[in-house]
């Protein structure tokens, strides 16, 4: 599931004081963190250097996480590795996400909710580049280290919204009124501690360990578009509340 950082340092906690911390025995663990821990002004992208400044609870949960397991590698040697990443985007992602919620709302003729002027800036990843750079990182990462993981493709939350529609307007059936889905756009006030931009620094993944997205922004939002279209079922248990994190194709045992 995708974009869940709440209790982070609880379940940190909790691992921690149920294994024994010798550095023979410890396993890599591995922390994801969205950049919501570092916003930005209008120029500069954050590093693996850049001091983190949460300007929400939200922001601060995940960054004391980090902060935790950075002080257990280095308290305890604790062979960790910490990924920080841009905006994740793809199949399986919750409704509750911009851009699953865009989806099924247009699809179904609702309103499409835009906070502020829709121009907060993010850099989008596609969730199949973030498990690849994951899985380079355990490879290959040096412990104790942080690496960013971005995909390179900055864009005001106004243009990926444009984007969903158009790409709906292309591939689903058209809405019985026959509008263009860009008019279902509703601008709603924005949500408290909502940074203006986030922008990633990932050149040290490349240059160390080989990293780079296989997806451009184009490809990924038309993949993710697509999956959804084909998924109904699953996103209607999803939002009936009747989805208990079986895969496709499964039965749910009693």
């Amino acid at each position: 599931r995708l974009g869940r950082g709440v209790g982070r340092v609880g379940r940190v906690r909790r691992g921690l004081a149920e294994r024994p911390l010798g550095a023979e025995r410890a396993e890599d663990l591995v922390g994801r963190d969205v950049q919501e821990t570092e916003p930005l002004g209008p120029e500069g992208a954050f590093r693996e250097t850049t001091p983190y400044a949460p300007n929400s609870p939200y922001a601060a949960s995940k960054a004391s996480a980090d902060h935790l397991v950075r002080a257990y590698h280095e308290t305890y040697k604790l062979p960790t590795l910490t990924t920080n990443c841009s905006n994740n985007y793809g199949p399986y992602q919750f409704p509750e996400k911009l851009i699953p919620l865009i989806i099924m709302n247009a699809l179904e003729g609702k309103p499409l909710p835009v906070y502020g002027d829709g121009q907060n800036v993010r850099d989008w990843l596609y969730v199949e580049d973030h498990a690849a750079a994951i899985w380079r990182v355990l490879g290959g990462g040096r412990p104790g280290e942080t690496y960013n993981v971005g995909g390179n493709s900055e864009r005001p939350n106004l243009a990926i919204v444009h984007a969903v529609c158009d790409l709906l307007d292309e591939l689903a059936p058209p809405l019985p009124s026959g509008q263009p889905r860009r008019q279902l756009i509703t601008f709603v006030a924005d949500r408290p501690g909502h940074d203006r931009r986030y922008a990633i620094d990932a050149s040290k993944i490349r240059a160390e360990l080989g990293w780079t997205p296989a997806h451009t922004l184009t490809d990924g939002l038309r993949r993710t578009v697509q999956w959804y279209l084909s998924n109904h079922d699953w996103c209607d248990r999803v939002r009936s509340g009747s989805y208990r994190g079986e895969r496709l194709g499964l039965a749910v045992s009693s």
